[in-house]
């Protein structure tokens, strides 16, 4: 081995926001590493980062700008040296990072798949007319509206145990999380039923961890390729893709999802006015080293299919 590995002494810093589901992420990725090189926890720090998606509660993520809200701070430090490598939530991830940062290491992905979220137990297909179902996520929205326009949607954000207790207290009677972020902080006591992707086909990298590095740094690059997983990269580099020649961000309903069968890819992606009045959805298969040339392709063709001005705010 080439690359000086992290002590006590001089600790990996590892970035991550401060939720309990961030920090569950960062302490895999700490795990992993940990296991890979057999060095004591103590060779890593975890370093919690404020970001202006976490501390601005009280609005819309749409009048707060893009996927940046939860990453821009985090970037910062990573380019400024005060931390090594930052974990993030790949679903909240820009499709181009700052110049002098990479994207290239992803941990074994998780439960792709959206969690109804019902105190009363049930499904969404058992939500009585007019009922208010919490989300601040424009994709699961717009998925709701246009199979269920009857619904009254309600903006909800917060953490996990935040969307809880605002469900306790009736703000709303259902809510959506993802069913990657309850397996990784181990609440099964949560009353949840799983989405199937025909159903409602998830955000794009849903259930992906991805860790960042400096560019230059040849160090890390090092460490981080022992604990990259293969597959996960494959099928990210499909749905992101795809993600990028729509120019997506938060402020569009967007869902995608890549699946590997040997060496064929599958990505079903679909796109939705911000109302749910109108989707348009494609399916396609081919040879898995394609997978990023099929996620243009696809996008292309749907915006070909929807014409100008489908995002467009309604």
């Amino acid at each position: 081995m080439t690359h000086a590995l992290p002590s006590p002494g001089h600790p990996l810093k590892i970035g991550t926001r401060g939720s309990p589901l961030a920090l569950a992420q960062a302490r895999e990725t700490r795990s992993r590493l940990m296991a890979a090189f057999d060095l004591p926890e103590d060779a890593f720090a975890i370093v919690v980062i404020s970001t202006t998606g976490d501390r601005v509660q009280d609005r819309p993520l749409k009048d707060l700008g893009g996927k940046g809200l939860f990453t821009r701070e985090i970037e910062d430090d990573l380019l400024s040296g005060k931390i090594d490598i930052a974990v993030h939530s790949m679903k909240d991830m820009p499709v181009l990072q700052p110049s002098g940062l990479v994207l290239d290491c992803y941990l074994p992905r998780e439960d792709e798949r959206d969690a109804f979220i019902s105190l009363d137990g049930g499904a969404l297909a058992d939500l009585p007319e007019g009922a208010r179902v919490g989300t601040s996520s424009l994709r699961r929205r717009a998925q709701l509206l246009h199979r269920r326009p009857d619904l009254n949607i309600v903006e909800f954000r917060g953490n996990v145990q935040t969307r809880l207790r605002k469900l306790q207290d009736g703000v709303a009677r259902a809510t959506f999380l993802a069913m990657a972020g309850l397996n990784r902080l181990g609440m099964a006591e949560v009353p949840r039923t799983a989405i199937a992707p025909d159903a409602m086909l998830p955000a794009v990298a849903q259930g992906a961890i991805g860790i960042e590095r400096r560019a230059d740094d040849r160090a890390t690059a090092g460490l981080l390729e022992a604990i990259h997983d293969t597959p996960t990269g494959l099928r990210l580099a499909a749905e992101r893709a795809f993600l990028a020649a729509l120019d997506g961000s938060c402020q569009t309903p967007i869902a995608g999802l890549a699946e590997l069968d040997g060496g064929t890819l599958r990505l079903r992606g679909e796109i939705l006015r911000t109302d749910g009045s109108e989707a348009h959805a494609d399916d396609v298969s081919g040879p898995v080293q394609d997978g990023a040339e099929i996620g243009r392709v696809m996008a292309q063709g749907l915006l070909a299919r929807a014409g100008d001005g489908f995002f467009d705010w309604r």
